[in-house]
């Protein structure tokens, strides 16, 4: 199989993105037998992405039917438009990102210590600060709902970033990012070298 020039190898930067991004996406195979597709709150944390959720619902009840899960995330950086050569044909505008593909299975955590430390893992990774009120196992919340862990199977990632350009187009859209200034578009134009 031939690799992209976009995929990411290190693991380490494929934690990176995941550890960036608060939103990510869960697909799994429905009922009717199409992919259903849920954006979710995740933490990725001891070699797992964990996620909450109602005791009750499509996506447990797709789980239980076909454990086979994916799960994505991206960070859109910069888009360059067709004000970066406005020469180009409009099919040539394209969107700067990263982003990590996992496949895996899913599985409800019945373990109690498990899932109180799942819940803090994604309270801290969401409030930001150490300071937050620890869930604990008596909590009514910690009862209230499920806590899903997708066990890794495979995990991909991919930076689109003008890999596949030369020097001088580099430059230049290096250049559009930076006069343009835009959320997103100088840590592209930095990474894109």
């Amino acid at each position: 199989m031939r690799r992209s020039q976009c995929e990411v190898q290190d693991k380490e930067k494929i934690e990176e993105i995941l550890g960036r991004c608060r939103i990510g996406r869960l697909a799994t195979v429905g009922a009717d037998g199409y992919p259903y597709i849920t954006p979710l709150n995740y933490v990725y944390w001891q070699g797992a992405i964990y996620f909450h959720c109602a005791r009750k619902g499509e996506k447990l009840d797709n789980i239980a039917a076909d454990a086979r899960v994916c799960f994505e995330v991206d960070i859109p950086l910069a888009y360059k438009g067709t004000d970066c050569d406005p020469e180009a044909p409009a099919c040539q505008v394209h969107q700067f990102y990263h982003s990590v593909v996992i496949r895996g299975r899913a599985e409800v955590v019945t373990a109690v210590e498990e899932k109180v430390a799942a819940l803090n893992a994604l309270m801290a990774v969401h409030e930001g600060e150490p300071g937050f009120s620890r869930i604990t196992a008596a909590d009514p919340e910690a009862a209230a709902c499920h806590v899903v862990a997708v066990r890794i199977e495979r995990m991909t990632g991919k930076s689109d970033l003008a890999q596949k350009k030369n020097e001088a187009d580099k430059a230049r859209i290096r250049a559009y990012l930076e006069k343009r200034g835009l959320p997103g578009d100088l840590e592209a134009s930095r990474l894109i070298r």
